[in-house]
């Protein structure tokens, strides 16, 4: 039985409330295993929609990943894959700013694993760090999540950024 493959089917179940959920998809080049995508609008207006206040748009864009094992080496290709494919096509859609209200993005990416990662790659997925903000953050800001789970322990390793998926990877498991 692939654990990966099952453990992955149950993630993107729960996902699947919120997200939407495109399987195989290709980007650059590189298919992965799924992508979900969310985004949220809210404003504050006062007595008419015309006068509005403010508003604000949020995004996350997450990418499914599955490998056999979990080095440095993939995660300086996913520190690649998000500053030259990810950020610019799916944050910016090739423009120079994100659009009009653009306030946060979040870029997850969401690697399932047979084995443990190495002590030093669990130090550098901790230490993993990526924050670019768009006109001095008048035009919000991306926010780069990583999180491993190893399917030999069924331990979850994330950055900092990472940490409040921890639950939802975690209970994937119980499934």
């Amino acid at each position: 039985m692939d654990f990966k493959r099952e453990y992955l089917k149950e993630l993107l179940k729960r996902y699947e409330q919120n997200f939407d959920i495109t399987e195989n998809y290709v980007l650059d080049g590189e298919t992965y295993p799924a992508y979900a995508w969310f985004y949220s609008f809210n404003e504050k207006y006062v007595l008419r929609k015309e006068a509005q206040l403010w508003a604000v748009k949020a995004y996350e864009h997450v990418i499914f990943m599955t490998e056999d094992f979990f080095n440095g080496e993939k995660l300086q290709k996913i520190s690649e894959t998000i500053e030259k494919v990810v950020e610019p096509v799916l944050v910016r859609k090739n423009n120079k700013y994100p659009e009009k209200d653009h306030m946060c993005s979040y870029i997850t990416f969401i690697v399932v694993t047979d084995h443990n990662p190495d002590e030093e790659t669990k130090r550098k997925i901790k230490k993993f760090n990526y924050d670019r903000g768009y006109l001095f953050n008048f035009r919000g800001h991306s926010e780069g999540r990583l999180a491993v789970i190893s399917m030999d322990s069924g331990n979850v390793y994330t950055n900092r950024n990472g940490r409040e998926l921890r639950n939802t990877l975690q209970n994937a498991f119980s499934a």
